[in-house]
């Protein structure tokens, strides 16, 4: 029997919108997930709504709402925004559900059978202007053990410590801001130290969490050793009451990771997939469950929610995959900024191909975190996936469909473009590896490495010249059908990351979704070459500035983000707005690596005659390859077509500050294209790059648009 797979999701408070930080986790877990199913693997994906506690409780009320109403509207976008950004839950369900009520009672009343519930009196911090004990989130103040300050009563986010809320200097009331006083009132603790051994035994099973984290954990055990865990509250609070308690609710930490026992549960019940939830989370089933978690949540996942499932008789996950935040521009997320962007608000704007493919092409094993920058994003994702894997399926399908009639040559028996289909299948096991490992990063570089190549073929072929001669167009058509294997193996690869994008390729293919499972032994040719192509439309237009930077809405009054400059602003995007006479190099220039409009290198020229200026040709072009020049920090060589018959040319450019060699591959530029050749480290650079700023890494290459190779810029 196939081995069976649950992956879940943390779950989403329904407090509020998800945001682009909370959707790193979703598209690495939904990538992790779609590869899992292309291998041919018995997976589901199970996520729900986190709906209790006092936050949604006095939430509501301010909305003059019930909880249950306010938490239902959450549920709705919740999935709306999801599903809009090619996330696909098996099932979403919602904690405050009869399902998620019966497994928090079940599992309780197995801790309260097994002696693991002791009752204890504790001093709470007490509101008395609001009259209310004030819950861990409701209450700030000093970490008692880093001294960090505007830390929450629970944990701190500085140095990751647990503690009781009372253990907090100089505590305020985040309702109201007064001190509050400590007021004595009986809890019930779940004994977590006396499953301390328990736990370092999970936490020492290989593969269960990264090596790092397992030894960041041990600090839990150390002094007085576990500390036991309170697992109610006192109302008002919005939850599940504790059965035979009087004004006791389960703390929403109980409750919350039950709900993925109780989604699974409901899919089992709605779908017949499964008898019940114990099919899976049973102690004696051999299921693989697979847990995607924050590093903000990594206690509750690690210790807490592992001993708490084997006191009761469940099955205790088999790994925890953690992540580390999202940053944007190089800050933390900020609502003052506009920094903490609904996922609805980039959706507004944006395809979601763009975002997953870059949070894939950034995305490794590890928990660092994972900065977006809105320069790096436009340019990677224009350079790898627009101008790279979708300008190579253009270009090729294009050509096959208008003079060669849809029709694709068989396959050769040897040739470079058979040498190419086969260097890139070669690829595919260890596209798989990194697919497995969640090194998506790797991944994503092995499949631009596929595509550059394939790319870099195409211009030393130059098909587009000899299909409109009979002699030849055969020739092109072989070509080109080879280029369309690597676009289709493309396709599987992408999959994962880019669901959508995918299927149009498929489809302009006019082939079947090929997966991971029938890659397994594939041989050239992939495609079925007595069937036609389909027809070719844009895949994916190039990210614009404007479109970018729109994401992010900066309230009134707060600093503009790094990178969103507002439409008329500095940032150059075309040539014409920068046709002045700096743009012609001055003499002392002629071999430098770089032409930079206003850069402020040296005393600026005096006026020159427009003969002078005509002399310059400028020319669009696209980087074919991009690498770095040894014992040179800021000089990348670059292989940039120019839509010359004699093929690209060779340009070493002065820009390894301000851009990385994969972010270029695909990138369309202006070149100086009448440049005397020149020698630099040895290497002959036969034309300049125009770029605008002060240099180093303020540099930002001039973008000629979607104009082929070759084209006049005047």
């Amino acid at each position: 029997m196939a081995e069976k797979i649950l992956v879940t999701s943390a779950l989403p408070y329904a407090n509020g919108p998800v945001h682009i930080g909370h959707a790193v986790e979703y598209v690495q877990t939904d990538i992790y997930v779609r590869f899992l199913r292309s291998c041919g693997k018995d997976v589901v994906y199970f996520c729900a709504d986190d709906t209790h506690g006092t936050p949604i409780e006095l939430s509501a009320a301010k909305q003059g709402l019930k909880p249950e109403e306010f938490v239902a509207r959450f549920h709705d976008e919740h999935q709306r925004d999801f599903h809009d950004l090619d996330i696909r839950f098996d099932y979403f369900h919602s904690t405050n559900s009869p399902e998620n009520r019966h497994y928090a009672e079940l599992i309780y009343a197995r801790l309260k059978d097994k002696g693991d519930i002791e009752r204890r009196d504790i001093e709470q911090a007490y509101c008395e202007k609001d009259q209310r004990f004030l819950p861990d989130r409701f209450i700030k103040g000093t970490c008692p053990n880093c001294k960090a300050p505007n830390q929450y009563g629970d944990s701190c986010e500085v140095c990751g410590k647990a503690y009781s809320s009372t253990d907090l200097l100089d505590p305020q009331c985040s309702l109201c801001g007064t001190s509050p006083v400590r007021k004595s009132s009986a809890h019930l603790f779940f004994k977590l130290s006396r499953h301390a051994d328990f736990l370092q035994s999970v936490l020492r099973k290989p593969g269960f969490i990264h090596p790092g984290l397992a030894a960041q954990l041990q600090g839990f055990f150390g002094g007085s050793g576990l500390a036991d865990w309170d697992i109610s509250r006192d109302g008002p609070y919005f939850g599940f009451a504790i059965p035979g308690e009087t004004n006791k609710f389960f703390y929403v930490w109980l409750d919350a990771p039950i709900g993925y026992i109780a989604t699974t549960e409901k899919w089992a019940k709605e779908t017949g997939k499964a008898k019940s939830a114990l099919d899976y989370w049973d102690a004696g089933s051999d299921a693989r469950i697979i847990h995607f978690i924050g590093k903000d949540i990594v206690y509750f996942h690690a210790l807490f929610w592992p001993a708490v499932l084997n006191v009761a008789g469940f099955k205790v996950p088999t790994e925890l995959k953690v992540h580390g935040h999202l940053t944007v521009n190089g800050e933390k997320m900020s609502k003052r900024r506009g920094t903490m962007v609904p996922v609805r608000d980039y959706l507004d704007q944006l395809d979601p191909s763009y975002l997953r493919y870059f949070y894939a092409a950034n995305l490794g094993a590890g928990v660092e975190d994972l900065d977006l920058s809105l320069k790096d994003f436009r340019e990677r994702v224009n350079g790898e996936l627009v101008n790279n894997v979708c300008n190579l399926a253009n270009r090729a399908l294009s050509l096959l469909a208008g003079p060669l009639e849809k029709r694709l040559a068989p396959g050769r028996a040897e040739g470079p473009g058979r040498a190419l289909v086969e260097s890139a299948l070669a690829r595919v096991p260890e596209v798989r590896a990194a697919f497995d490992k969640l090194e998506y990063r790797n991944a994503i570089r092995a499949i631009t490495d596929i595509a550059s190549a394939a790319n870099a073929f195409v211009q030393t072929q130059a098909p587009w010249a000899a299909v409109r001669k009979p002699e030849t167009a055969e020739g092109a058509r072989a070509d080109l059908s080879d280029v369309a294997d690597v676009v289709y193996l493309l396709g599987a690869l992408l999959a994962p990351v880019t669901p959508r994008l995918s299927e149009k390729l498929f489809a302009q293919l006019g082939a079947p979704a090929l997966t991971f499972q029938a890659l397994e032994g594939a041989k050239y040719p992939l495609l079925d070459r007595s069937r036609p192509t389909g027809t070719p439309e844009p895949l994916l237009p190039r990210l614009e500035p404007e479109r970018v930077n729109a994401i992010i809405k900066t309230p009134e009054g707060a600093p503009q983000a790094a990178d969103a400059k507002p439409a008329g602003g500095k940032e150059k995007k075309k040539v014409e707005s920068d046709k002045k006479p700096a743009a012609a190099p001055q003499p002392a220039s002629a071999g430098a690596t770089q032409a930079s409009a206003g850069a402020g290198a040296g005393e600026a020229p005096g006026e020159i005659e427009y003969a002078d200026f005509a002399k310059v040709v400028l020319k669009a072009g696209r980087v074919v390859v991009a690498e770095k020049v040894k014992d040179a920090d800021k000089l990348l060589k670059l292989t940039v077509d120019l839509g010359e018959p004699t093929g690209p040319r060779t340009i070493v450019s002065g820009i390894a500050e301000a851009y990385a060699p994969e972010a270029l591959t695909g990138r369309r530029v202006v070149v100086v294209a009448n440049l005397k050749p020149r020698k630099l480290r040895g290497i002959e650079s036969r034309g300049m790059l125009l770029t605008a700023g002060t240099g180093g890494k303020d540099l930002s290459l001039l973008d000629p648009g979607d104009m082929p190779p070759g084209s006049e810029v005047k």
